[in-house]
């Protein structure tokens, strides 16, 4: 491509922008990878659930089990004519590679694949196993792809021992943040049931709404938990509430409402979902209540892990990062459920979603080195 900068990350990572992967379709980004890797030795196996395509590859039989993890799915680029460049044509400007997944998250499996070209060229014969978990649901419903493939590798007895996934987690320069673990996330749906009736006859009906305002309030007010040493309080913030019959005289039958808990290690979805419970019990209120867990909050603590992360880090920009367990779900959650150490080390992450989603190349490269030299620490 004319323009467009040497180097084996950023020609691949162009190959895999090309191929317009909306979730939950790959678009042949798994055979991409699966040819460099099965080149590198790995023994690569598509594992299919639904409509969703995974990859599950590994080199050696040996323990301790070393995993890059990532997904090639994206989210819809919105209306294109929006974009500065075409979303799915890598375009160059200014030492930034633009294009729907350039960082979310097409650049980490790229620089995870050359590093570990890289790697083998000199160590052939490395202690341990390397390997890659690649998924085309995590921009969706995220219930076919790594969860599923953690349970089928559980089935079999492979314990994968580190994990560290390519989001994009650093925040103003690359690597100036590490993910060490995500917040719970559990969501409410809420049905609070009344009366239709005349608004001139309140006595005839009952309103869920006037029934539900003191509870939103003191849903509002409540301190659910401090947060702890890595942490932050826990939060709760109603997304969607719906009511009436269309008319100006009428109280409405029922009230529906949404809402959102991201929460700390100071809960798990059981004893959240029972403090709420209690809130509600506690007012007289007619109701349901259905609830969706996207994930329980995880925590790797320092150890190997950790420890090479961020010596690979201070290696490439001489400093070292700050651990976060900050931003929204990823599929860290369902990794470290099987008692795997997970981290997350990825490119800036200002543009993603975003019409003109972009990453510097000179980050793609440097990210590669510090894959390269996690590897080198840890095997």
């Amino acid at each position: 491509m004319p323009n467009m900068p040497a180097g084996a990350e950023i020609e691949l990572l162009c190959d895999l922008i090309r191929r317009p992967s909306i979730t939950p379709d790959d678009a042949g980004c798994q055979q991409i990878l699966i040819e460099r890797l099965e080149a590198m030795g790995f023994q690569c196996e598509t594992l299919k659930f639904g409509d969703v395509t995974n990859l599950w590859a590994r080199r050696g039989d040996a323990s301790p089990i070393l995993c890059f993890a990532g997904h090639t799915d994206v989210v819809p680029p919105g209306n294109e004519a929006d974009w500065a460049t075409d979303p799915f044509a890598p375009t160059l400007i200014d030492g930034f590679l633009f294009g729907r997944g350039a960082a979310d998250m097409k650049s980490g499996l790229a620089a995870m694949v050359v590093a570990l070209e890289q790697f083998l060229a000199l160590y052939p014969d490395h202690a341990g196993s390397l390997a890659l978990l690649i998924t085309s649901d995590e921009e969706g419903p995220a219930q076919d792809g790594t969860l599923k493939v953690m349970e089928s590798l559980g089935n079999r007895g492979e314990h994968i021992d580190w994990c560290v996934l390519g989001e994009p987690s650093s925040q103003e320069t690359l690597g100036d943040i590490v993910r060490i673990g995500r917040r719970g996330s559990l969501s409410g749906v809420l049905t609070v049931n009344g009366i239709q009736g005349h608004v001139a006859y309140p006595h005839l009906a009952d309103n869920p709404i006037r029934r539900f305002a003191p509870l939103l309030k003191e849903l509002h007010e409540i301190e659910w938990d401090g947060g702890n040493e890595f942490f932050p309080p826990t939060s709760f913030q109603v997304v969607d509430i719906q009511s009436g019959v269309g008319a100006p005289n009428v109280t409405p039958p029922e009230l529906t409402a949404r809402f959102n808990f991201r929460y700390s290690t100071e809960w798990n979805h059981e004893t959240l979902k029972q403090r709420v419970r209690e809130v509600f019990d506690a007012h007289d209120i007619d109701y349901e209540l259905r609830w969706h867990l996207s994930g329980e909050p995880f925590l790797t603590q320092s150890g190997q892990l950790t420890d090479a992360v961020i010596q690979a880090v201070k290696d490439h920009t001489g400093n070292a990062p700050e651990l976060s367990t900050g931003g929204g779900t990823s599929d860290g959650r369902f990794i470290s459920a099987a008692g795997t150490e997970v981290v997350e080390l990825g490119p800036v992450n200002a543009s993603i979603h975003k019409i003109d989603e972009c990453v510097r190349v000179d980050d793609v490269i440097a990210l590669t080195g510090m894959y390269y030299r996690i590897i080198e620490i840890l095997l």
